[in-house]
């Protein structure tokens, strides 16, 4: 048993080593003095706020927009394997339910597999002022590219998914007969999503936005071409990295520390909750 650990552990160095060595390069380059001093410039911290502001956002606009969908997704799934164990594998129309809910979950997903350069331009294309919909939102008095909407827009166009998915599985591994059972103690379809539906599945759901939160606050292409890179104004933490590697490489070692202690900090605080609530 030991030379079996021994050996695993020998087959896991040279993964955790190429992880852990980059980690280790930066730190060692970011003296305490360099970081302070970094972090009082008045670029770093607008980068700084407007990404904590920005990724907070997406958050809440994903938990109200993406839980929805989630929801619906996680029932639509479960009809289908009702209706195909019902028909007992004839079924025509379960297998068109599936085919729908596949493409449906594809284009949840798609996204996330999208090149960053790609997302930008699309978004471009239909919220910029020649956009699709750019001439009505420019009736409106809309305007969206080059703005710190769009930096939201952006990070919630790359990062809602992964909430998505989180949520609608754990939605989905609540089991039918508790529904079933709120149903016959009088709850509506609204009372069972939130008194049954949301307990249940929070730990999916939290899981979900904090995957979300981390991608968003690194979200650099998609935001570059649809936001700008503005100082102030739409510039986050990863455009000013880019900006600072060509002409402030302190400025950018220190947001590259920020963004792996913020980032760490709220992967250990939440895989803790989970931790315990098992």
């Amino acid at each position: 048993m030991k030379r079996v650990s021994l050996s695993a552990a020998l087959l896991c160095l040279p993964l955790l080593a190429f992880l852990v060595i980059p980690l280790i390069a930066l730190f060692l380059r970011v003296s305490p003095q360099t970081l302070q001093a970094e972090l009082q410039t008045e670029q770093v911290q607008q980068a700084v706020l407007l990404s904590l502001t920005t990724s907070l956002t997406t958050v809440l606009l994903t938990l109200l927009t993406g839980t929805p969908v989630a929801y619906l997704l996680a029932q639509t799934a479960q009809a289908r394997g009702r209706e195909y164990d019902e028909e007992e594998g004839d079924g025509g129309r379960s297998r068109r339910r599936g085919w729908i809910l596949r493409l449906i979950d594809s284009l949840i997903d798609l996204p996330t597999v999208l090149p960053p350069a790609v997302a930008g331009l699309a978004l471009l294309m239909a919220f910029g002022r020649q956009g699709l919909l750019g001439g009505a939102l420019r009736v409106v008095g809309i305007t969206l590219p080059f703005t710190p909407a769009a930096v939201v827009l952006a990070q919630t166009f790359v990062s809602a998914p992964l909430y998505v998915r989180a949520a609608t599985l754990g939605f989905a591994a609540i089991s039918r007969e508790v529904r079933q059972a709120a149903a016959l103690d009088g709850a509506t379809g609204a009372q069972t999503f939130l008194y049954v539906a949301l307990p249940l599945a929070w730990l999916p759901m939290l899981t979900g936005l904090t995957m979300t939160w981390a991608r968003a606050l690194g979200e650099f292409g998609a935001t570059l071409l649809f936001a700008g890179n503005f100082p102030g104004r739409t510039q986050t933490m990863p455009l000013a990295i880019y900006l600072g590697f060509e002409t402030d490489l302190n400025a950018a070692l220190a947001l590259s520390f920020v963004l792996i202690v913020a980032s760490f900090a709220v992967l250990v605080v939440v895989k803790a909750i989970l931790a315990r609530a098992e």
